[in-house]
């Protein structure tokens, strides 16, 4: 069975970054980049065009980016295996890492798996209909772009992020509707004022979304009433799911510690996991800002700990 310094798990901008710094640490880092579990590469592989990552000031799609990314972490001696990962053996070092055709032995291990963004199964939502062509996930990542200006704008969700996506996205649409299920909001009271207050802000209680719309772009949106079941239909320019995400940590099977939203729980200030020599990097630890830059900084600390940890162990001279 091979054995390797340093195995990543994930494929977006935590890994690849983790993966970039660790190669020129000589650490000869191995990534799997996943295969059937999610498009390699992460979310930004389903997103256009990306605008506020630094030095790109014209904008850059998620697919060039994390190609870009990939390029140079292999530049630098990464090995990258297309597969999925089944299950880890954390029990003792060095840890199992089996994929779905491979098996490594690493001396430590970076988990950066991301999380996926839930979704309202609805028609017009769906990958290859209006999904990133009106229809996000992430108002922060999406929202200041061209499409949205000054347009009717629908945010679904009624916790304290759809409150934070809705008066985010106030400074660029014409008018923002926040549409909850319930007749009251699960957000705080504190946010709940805000976006109650705010007079771009309408909120439409007890409705659901049946429908998206459009041609080339989103241009409707079609809401169901959840008492009598009657729909109306509705002009809008855009469609942000705030329904949460959810962390890709089940391959773990509960061998690492986990908030009770299921991100991995780091030692704050650093990526070192309840376990030792296991280091997690990206949105599968950080709940709160879930942002490529964010994620690529995270890979970075996350390459520098465990080149600390591998050297303390005497793995690396």
């Amino acid at each position: 069975m091979e054995r390797r310094k340093l195995v990543i798990i994930g494929s977006g901008p935590a890994a690849y970054t983790a993966a970039i710094y660790a190669a020129r640490a000589n650490l000869f880092p191995l990534i799997y980049e996943g295969f059937f579990a999610g498009p390699a590469g992460g979310q930004l592989m389903t997103t256009t065009e990306v605008e506020n990552y630094p030095g790109f000031p014209e904008g850059v799609t998620g697919p060039a980016l994390m190609e870009m990314m990939r390029k140079q972490a292999e530049k630098f001696g990464t090995a990258i295996l297309t597969e999925d990962v089944v299950s880890v053996d954390l029990r003792a070092r060095p840890f199992v890492v089996a994929g779905s055709s491979t098996c490594i032995l690493a001396d430590a291990l970076i988990i950066a798996t991301g999380a996926t963004a839930q979704r309202l199964d609805v028609e017009g939502a769906k990958d290859g209909q209006f999904w990133q062509k009106g229809v996000t996930a992430c108002a922060v990542c999406d929202g200041a772009a061209p499409i949205f200006r000054n347009k009717d704008l629908y945010v679904f969700g009624g916790g304290d992020t759809a409150v934070e996506e809705a008066i985010f996205l106030t400074k660029y649409g014409k008018k923002v509707y926040l549409v909850h299920r319930r007749g009251e909001l699960r957000a705080s009271k504190i946010m709940g004022e805000r976006a109650l207050k705010h007079p771009k802000i309408e909120i439409i209680w007890n409705h659901v979304l049946s429908k998206v719309v459009g041609d080339s772009v989103v241009t409707g949106v079609v809401l169901k009433d959840v008492n009598t079941g009657r729909e109306t239909p509705h002009e809008a320019g855009g469609v942000f799911f705030a329904i949460g995400h959810t962390p890709n940590t089940a391959f773990l099977k509960g061998q690492v510690a986990l908030h009770p939203t299921g991100y991995i729980k780091v030692k704050e200030g650093t990526s070192y996991t309840n376990i030792e020599g296991v280091f997690a990097a990206g949105d599968v630890q950080d709940h709160v800002y879930r942002q490529a830059v964010t994620a690529a900084g995270s890979g970075c600390m996350a390459a520098l700990d465990a080149e600390r940890f591998l050297s303390e162990k005497g793995h690396i001279g």
